[in-house]
């Protein structure tokens, strides 16, 4: 098995080669045939979050070295242990990377993404930047009709965060407004999702002008640079008043400080990005606008399943992918470091 992994954290990701494990139980060998690459993959790969001026939180944990990251696959299965029941090696599936402990209270209703003893693939046990890889139950195994594979990995992360950070607005924006904010990746991928969640009125924000436009090329109705302060009355005046619901998919101090600013009375801000920083908000604005501020982490195999099912009716509209062969995994994990990507790197093999 031929994986890339990093030995170090910050390090540049090197070939390793390792015997392909075994299956047991309900377990699932699969065959990766493409993975997508992560703006959180940088995170892990780097040991950490920014909180803002030198504060850092550690996410090294108990990570073993060297690790392979990925956490968008999808593959062939290859092998099945002797309690798989629903799954034949030949199929195709993409695979639910969000893998709790599933023995507490909130992995019994369905949360499995947000346990407290998480076993995420490539996020904490090894992932998809590699040939194989061994899913611990067939229940994280997806059906994904006739779309293209490259297109499918996506969905498990990039699309499922959209989709269920969407799900949490979509009360507020139906009939609304809603500004997506952020046209990287994982933004581009909400701007493809949204219109089979919300009638929404949709705008986008973004200092890239580059990025602005792909946002308009997505659908939104209108872009915005947020650091453009005549922009931001335009905003202010479009929406009489504010925007119903903000996304904040890049998580960075000046996108979520924008993204309140713009809020109507009532709205309400979902933060997804994980840029890093910390910005501060008036304790009295919150009653006085009465607006909430929450956080969306991925999404709960159930909603993965809801979001499969919409890109298999063909409800999604087109994402921009950048393929490139796995050998160059570490060259894309930089790339994205840099900013120097529009729409979603994948690897293939």
């Amino acid at each position: 098995m031929k994986s890339y992994q990093f030995e170090e954290y910050g390090e540049e990701l090197v070939e390793n080669v390792a015997a392909e494990p075994s299956v047991a139980g309900g377990q699932v060998l699969i065959k990766i045939s493409a993975c997508g690459v992560c703006h959180s993959d940088i995170h892990i790969w780097e040991g950490y979050f920014g909180l803002g001026g030198d504060k850092k939180l550690d996410i090294k944990g108990k990570r073993k070295l060297p690790f392979t990251l990925g956490h968008e696959i999808v593959g062939e299965v290859v092998a099945v242990g002797p309690d798989v029941t629903s799954v034949k090696v030949g199929e195709q599936h993409v695979v639910y990377p969000w893998i709790g402990c599933d023995e507490c209270p909130t992995c019994d209703a369905g949360n499995g993404h947000l346990c407290n003893r998480p076993r995420a693939l490539g996020v904490d046990v090894d992932g998809g930047y590699s040939d194989h890889l061994l899913v611990p139950h067939e229940k994280y195994l997806l059906d994904y009709g006739d779309l293209p594979k490259e297109l499918a990995c996506t969905y498990t992360c990039s699309g499922l965060t959209a989709y269920s950070a969407i799900k949490k607005v979509k009360p507020l924006a139906d009939n609304g407004t809603l500004m997506i904010i952020g046209c990287g990746g994982v933004g581009l991928a909400g701007m493809a999702i949204v219109k089979s969640v919300t009638n929404a009125k949709v705008y986008v924000a973004d200092i890239d002008p580059e990025k602005r436009q792909a946002g308009l090329d997505a659908g939104a109705e209108a872009a915005f640079d947020p650091n453009d302060r005549d922009q931001f009355k335009e905003i202010m005046r479009l929406t009489d008043g504010g925007v119903n619901a903000a996304i904040d998919f890049v998580g960075a101090e000046s996108s979520a400080r924008f993204g309140a600013s713009i809020l109507a009375k009532a709205g309400r801000l979902v933060i997804v990005g994980l840029f890093g920083g910390n910005f501060s908000l008036p304790l009295p604005m919150f009653p006085i606008k009465a607006i909430g501020i929450e956080g969306s982490m991925v999404g709960s195999l159930a909603e993965m399943h809801e979001l499969m099912e919409l890109a298999k009716a063909g409800k999604l509209n087109a994402l921009t992918l950048d393929e490139r062969p796995m050998n160059e995994a570490y060259n894309a994990l930089t790339d994205l470091q840099k900013g120097n990507v529009v729409g979603r790197v994948v690897l293939k093999n």
